[in-house]
C-alpha cells in the first residue's frame, strides 16, 4: 500500500509539473538571441492596437492578428537566414525608417540580382479592400505574397533553379535553428515549420504595421466626413483636400474645365487604399524580356508618402521613376499614351488622355494635403523594429 501511495504521489507530481509549465520559460535560445528586444512575458501589442472609428476596410480574412504569431512574424521578417546566402531579409527591401519601402529604384537581391519592380511601401497594408498583392496583383493575398520573394531567384534565392536550394530546403533550415524550434512551439504549439505557418506569421506582422497618428487623422476625428473642412488644417491643406476629393469636369477634348483632380476615384479616403477595379495609371515600364509592363494596377496606401520631416520616403510608382510629389501630380496632369490598352478609363475621358490643367497653386495645395497623411510612430515603434542584437 505504501508503495502504491508513493507511485500515486509521483504520478500526480508529474502531471502537476506538466500543467504549470509556462511555454515562455522554455525560450532559452530565443532569449539569448533577442535579449531585451523581445519581452516574452509582456508581449508587444499587435492584436489590439487602436484603429480609428472611420477606418472600416480590413483584408485580414481568416488570419486575424495574434501577439505571439505576429512576434514570430517580426523575427522572420528581419532574419537574413531566409535568403540563400544569409545576406538579406524582408526588411532589406522594406525598411522601417522609409515607411517599410526602399530608397533604391530597384532593390538588391542575392548574388547581384536586382528586383524587377520598385519595393512597395507596406504601411497600412491591412486596411485595404484590395486583397491581392504585388504591383501586378499576381499574389491572391498577403499570405501568398510573403514567401514569393524568398523563392524568387533574383531576390532571396530559394528558387530551386540552377542548382539552388528550394522552399523545402528553407523549411528544414529554419526548423534546425534553435530559436525557431522554440518560437514555433510557443506560437503554434509544436515545432513543425511549414510554409503556411511562415506565411501566416509574416502576414500578421505586416498587417500590424499601421499609421494613424497623422495630422489628417487628428482632423478626421473631429468631423463627420472627409468633405467637411478640417479644423486643424490650414486653408491651403483644406483646399488640397477638396481638390483631391472632387471629381474633375471635362469638356469634349478631355480638358478639365472645373472641379478637382479626382484622386479620390482611385485612392479612397480615409484609408487611401487603391480601388480594386483600378487599371494601369499610365506608368509603363519594361520587364526582363523587353516587353511593355502594362499589368500593374496595384498601389499601396497614400499614407506616409513622405516622412515626418517632409522628405520623400522612396521613389514612387512600380518603376520608381518619380521622385517628388509635384512630379507625381505632373504625371496625372497630362495623360497622353491612350494607346495603353490597360489604361484606367478614369484617366481618359471621352477616350482622350486627361488634361487637368493644374495651376501651380493647386499643385502646392494638394502636395500640402498629401503631407498631412504622414504619421510619426510607425518610424520608431520598437515592435516593428529589428529584434536581432
Amino acid at each position: 500500500m505504501k508503495r502504491l501511495w508513493l507511485l500515486v504521489l509521483m504520478l500526480s507530481g508529474c502531471e502537476q509539473t506538466e500543467t504549470v509549465v509556462d511555454p515562455s520559460e522554455a525560450l532559452t535560445a530565443s532569449k539569448a538571441i533577442f535579449g531585451s528586444k523581445i519581452s516574452f512575458t509582456q508581449l508587444d501589442n499587435y492584436a489590439n492596437q487602436t484603429v480609428p472609428r472611420y477606418i472600416t476596410r480590413d483584408n485580414s480574412g481568416q488570419n486575424a492578428i495574434q501577439d505571439r504569431t505576429a512576434t514570430l512574424g517580426r523575427v522572420l521578417f528581419y532574419d537574413t537566414n531566409l535568403s540563400i546566402d544569409n545576406s538579406l531579409s524582408c526588411a532589406s527591401c522594406h525598411k522601417q525608417e522609409f515607411a517599410f519601402s526602399d530608397t533604391a529604384v530597384a532593390s538588391k537581391g542575392v548574388s547581384g540580382g536586382i528586383t524587377v519592380r520598385h519595393s512597395m511601401r507596406l504601411i497600412n497594408a491591412r486596411f485595404a479592400q484590395e486583397s491581392k498583392f504585388f504591383w501586378d496583383e499576381r499574389a491572391l493575398n498577403l499570405e501568398a505574397q510573403t514567401t514569393t520573394p524568398i523563392q524568387d531567384h533574383l531576390e532571396m534565392g530559394f528558387s530551386g533553379q540552377n542548382g539552388r536550394a528550394d522552399m523545402r530546403d528553407l523549411l528544414k533550415k529554419v526548423g534546425d535553428i534553435p530559436y525557431y524550434k522554440e518560437l514555433f512551439v510557443w506560437a503554434y504549439g509544436d515545432a513543425n515549420v511549414t510554409e503556411s505557418r511562415m506565411q501566416q506569421a509574416l502576414a500578421q506582422f505586416i498587417r500590424s504595421i499601421q499609421s494613424f497618428d497623422s495630422k489628417y487623422d487628428v482632423g478626421r476625428a473631429q468631423v463627420a466626413n472627409d468633405g467637411q473642412a478640417f479644423p486643424n488644417f490650414t486653408a491651403i491643406e483644406n483646399q488640397g483636400k477638396t481638390l483631391f476629393l472632387t471629381p474633375p469636369v471635362f469638356n469634349a477634348q478631355g480638358q478639365r474645365t472645373s472641379g478637382g483632380f479626382g484622386c479620390q476615384g482611385c485612392h479612397r479616403a480615409p484609408e487611401f487604399d487603391i480601388d480594386p477595379n483600378t487599371r494601369n495609371n499610365g506608368i509603363i515600364g519594361v520587364i526582363s524580356d523587353n516587353t511593355q509592363d502594362l499589368g500593374n494596377t496595384r498601389a499601396p496606401s497614400l499614407r506616409d508618402l513622405v516622412n515626418p520631416s517632409g522628405g520623400l520616403n522612396s521613389p514612387m510608382m512600380h518603376t520608381g521613376a518619380i521622385r517628388g510629389l509635384p512630379a507625381m501630380l505632373g504625371h496625372y496632369n497630362s495623360i497622353n499614351n491612350v494607346r495603353n490598352q490597360n489604361l484606367d478609363a478614369r484617366l481618359k475621358p471621352n477616350n482622350i488622355g486627361q488634361q487637368l490643367n493644374m495651376t501651380q497653386a493647386e499643385i502646392n495645395a494638394v502636395v500640402q494635403f498629401l503631407r498631412t497623411l504622414s504619421g510619426n510612430n510607425v518610424y520608431t515603434d520598437k515592435k516593428w523594429s529589428n529584434p536581432f542584437i
